[in-house]
């Protein structure tokens, strides 16, 4: 398998930018400790203080991001029932820095994907209570994510080019007969609605053992709720998984079959993009694992 690394940043950033960023636009926290913490393909994160973070874009794509971060989680964060990182103070390009930074509170937890909740099961309720207060109509103006939301159709070149770079990694044939069902499924043909656009382990929080929060909504969007719905594969076992289709609402059969396409093209995509990325990586294989070994969603 010849996996490739996460996309190169396109800028550089260090403590002593940010702190300069920071002493410049919001100089009543540039005293704060500041450390940083991640980074992620599109962001870097830093710690500010015990109750903040700094959140700033590696590259071109990350910063038109955090621009739908900033103008639409505000608005959204007061209805979903778990919490999310909507920023409570943004930043200029400064500093020969050329991009839009956000100042957002600090939730607390680890990573879904490393510390996993102790009751799939209430897990699977509240996830999906949360993936049913956002999958709701989107406004007209919200933006559209062209890897996410949309056709499964419109995801065939990518499939075809993991599973080529994948090779004797994957079952191929295997692979290729899940996703020919799922593209045999009816399209959404209702009115778009609000995505996060990137949920899986990773980008869920549990603290004390419960899961606690939903971070990285860069690629929130609009489209078909399918997208979403796979974390069903990326998190749950088989009872919970049911568990969590209850719990998100009016799901109907071809849009969680779609959503099992979904899993298989995100697993497909973690794989063959993590290389420097092992709990992604992770994550991709043990997605692939439970969707081709679903035969009963789609």
């Amino acid at each position: 398998m010849a996996a490739s690394n996460k996309p190169a940043a396109e800028h550089a950033v260090d403590v002593e930018l940010v702190r300069g960023l920071l002493a410049d636009q919001h100089p009543d926290l540039a005293a704060l400790p500041l450390r940083e913490f991640a980074s992620g393909w599109d962001n870097l994160i830093y710690r500010l203080g015990d109750a903040l973070c700094v959140r700033l874009p590696r590259r071109q794509l990350g910063a038109d991001l955090v621009v739908h971060e900033q103008t639409w989680l505000p608005r959204l964060a007061p209805s979903l029932p778990l919490p999310v990182p909507a920023p409570l103070r943004t930043g200029e390009p400064g500093r020969r820095y050329p991009w839009r930074w956000s100042i957002c509170p600090w939730l607390p937890g680890e990573p879904a994907a490393t510390s996993a909740p102790r009751d799939p099961f209430a897990s699977a309720d509240r996830l999906g209570a949360f993936s049913a207060a956002l999958h709701r109509p989107a406004p007209t103006d919200a933006p559209r994510n062209a890897f996410r939301g949309g056709p499964l159709q419109s995801r065939n070149a990518a499939l075809d080019r993991r599973v080529e770079q994948l090779g004797a990694a994957i079952d191929a044939a295997a692979v290729r007969a899940l996703w020919a069902r799922c593209l045999a499924l009816p399209h959404w043909s209702k009115a778009p609605v609000w995505l996060h656009g990137d949920l899986h382990p990773a980008n869920l929080l549990v603290h004390e053992g419960v899961l606690s929060a939903v971070i990285d909504l860069g690629d929130i969007s609009a489209g078909d709720p399918a997208t979403d719905l796979a974390i069903a594969w990326m998190l749950f076992e088989p009872s919970a998984r049911q568990r969590f289709r209850s719990a998100a609402g009016d799901v109907d059969d071809a849009t969680w079959g779609r959503a099992q396409g979904w899993a298989l093209q995100l697993a497909l995509a973690f794989m063959a993009d993590s290389a420097d990325e092992p709990v992604l990586r992770r994550i991709g294989e043990a997605t692939l694992d439970t969707a081709l070994g679903d035969d009963g969603a789609a």
